[in-house]
């Protein structure tokens, strides 16, 4: 959670401050590969984009990037299988970002199966993670780093 200032001018000239806390979210692609050594190729030495962790290959599946302008995810494991896209999503608090979306009416009973999509839960790579997949198989991954 952040906190954020807010000055503003009343009409009789006075001075009011604001503090407003706020959730940031932070989106991040996952981009589906045929081939993850060719893609990391073109994003490193065309685009300018380099491994986010160094000791990474393309024999992991899932390669993170980083550029000046911000991060993209690259991964083989999903490319035959899932229509629609997927982006990461950073946010603070996966819980209660969960609770909200379900007070808003989100329906998980279509992805029974799917522990991840029931509400958050704490994955073996060290987040924690609930994901919201849309009627045209686009999904929204909301990730947290474990505490």
């Amino acid at each position: 959670m952040a906190i954020r200032i807010i000055f503003n001018i009343s009409p009789d000239k006075s001075l009011q401050l604001t503090l407003c806390k706020y959730f940031t979210m932070k989106m991040i692609p996952l981009f589906k590969c045929r081939d993850l050594r060719q893609a990391v190729g073109f994003y490193t030495n065309v685009l300018d984009f380099r491994l986010k962790y160094s000791e990474a290959t393309a024999d992991d599946g899932v390669i993170d990037l980083i550029s000046e302008f911000g991060e993209l995810q690259l991964t083989i494991y999903e490319s035959d299988r899932l229509f629609g896209s997927v982006v990461n999503v950073w946010v603070n608090d996966v819980d209660s970002r969960f609770k909200v979306y379900v007070s808003h009416g989100l329906d998980t009973s279509n992805k029974e199966g799917s522990p991840v999509h029931q509400g958050p839960t704490d994955q073996t790579w060290g987040t924690r993670e609930f994901y919201v997949t849309d009627i045209d198989g686009n999904t929204l991954r909301f990730c947290q780093p474990q505490r």
